[in-house]
């Protein structure tokens, strides 16, 4: 049988304990946590996330912000033909770095240092400031970079990323390797410096292979000795021509030998590695395609503004993506 229903017409002792319900319920209302009537979900705990190997706890006040994948884009020319995908290998490496950066305690500052790709500037300064974009600013002050000034940065002393830039035109390895260019770097206090070399090496009709290994041994002992808390970082150069005579240019072939040497080493010496020169479009195509997107200038060996911010733009974005899969490991 169905449960009957019966209606009945309100009495005014009916209305007078619905009104006193209605009281002692807004009175327990009162002392019940908001999170149990809040229509709003309580967020999810955050994923678990193993630790790097080189750190022993997660520290308890991490800046949640920065455990989250953030959006990477594209920023290779569609005209670019036999491209890689842009990437940062050996990527492993930077999680020490990518854990003190979401611990978000202090500053956590990458020191750039090169050749005249870095010096100009505009290459290195595209890298800092996308990087400031998703990691944040105000680790620093907004000074205007120029040619004419200093690439370090003008520390605030908040938490967040610093990044200075150290360039010398014509620079190789080597010169690096002076008491005075140690001291520089170090007195920044680095937790990543990344090393922007090769272009030079490559324009040397005497290049070898052998010296130059040599030549990156002895600056990465000298800043181990000197920075000992850094981690150490890669990078190919782009690819350039070599000038024949007065109207003919042709394209320096000791650049892929160069970042064969660099690759090889990296791996032996268990460091990041970004390798543009590949990723741009290797020994067959990079040099062609920095040089018909009219990314060259004159003398086909530095580059436009234009080219030097779309390298800036594709290492932030492989750092991004190396961020990305740390937070997912």
């Amino acid at each position: 049988m169905k449960p009957s229903f019966t209606v009945k017409n309100n009495t005014t002792n009916d209305v007078l304990m619905n009104k006193n319900n209605i009281f002692h319920f807004i009175f327990l209302l009162c002392f019940v946590p908001v999170s149990l009537v809040a229509q709003d979900l309580l967020p999810e705990p955050l994923p678990f996330r193993p630790l790097s190997k080189q750190a022993k706890e997660i520290p308890p006040l991490i800046h949640l912000r920065l455990l989250q994948k953030f959006p990477v884009y594209d920023s290779l020319p569609l005209s670019f033909k036999n491209t890689q995908e842009n990437k940062i290998l050996h990527e492993e490496y930077l999680f020490p770095f990518f854990e003190k950066l979401c611990q978000y305690h202090a500053p956590v500052r990458i020191v750039h240092i090169g050749d005249s790709h870095v010096r100009g500037h505009v290459f290195s300064i595209t890298t800092h400031r996308e990087l400031e974009r998703i990691f944040g600013c105000q680790a620093v002050f907004p000074d205007s970079i120029t040619y004419q000034t200093s690439g370090k940065a003008h520390e605030t002393g908040e938490p967040g990323l610093v990044y200075h830039t150290i360039g010398i035109n014509g620079a190789t390895t080597l010169q690096f390797t002076s008491e005075e260019r140690l001291h520089e770097i170090a007195d920044l206090h680095p937790d990543l410096i990344i090393l922007s070399f090769g272009t030079n090496e490559s324009h040397s009709k005497r290049y070898s292979s052998e010296e130059h290994r040599q030549q990156l041994e002895a600056l990465l002992t000298l800043l181990y000795q000197s920075c000992p808390h850094s981690l150490i970082m890669l990078t190919t150069p782009p690819g350039s021509y070599l000038r024949i005579n007065r109207r003919k240019k042709v394209i320096n072939q000791r650049t892929p030998v160069v970042v064969n040497t660099l690759l090889q080493f990296a791996k032996e010496r268990h460091l990041p590695v970004w390798n543009l020169y590949d990723i741009a479009g290797g020994k067959n195509r990079a040099c062609l395609n920095w040089k018909n997107g009219h990314y060259m200038q004159r003398d086909q060996v530095h580059y436009t503004h234009e080219g030097y911010r779309i390298q800036g733009l594709l290492l932030a974005e492989a750092f991004i993506k190396a961020f990305n899969h740390y937070v997912a490991n």
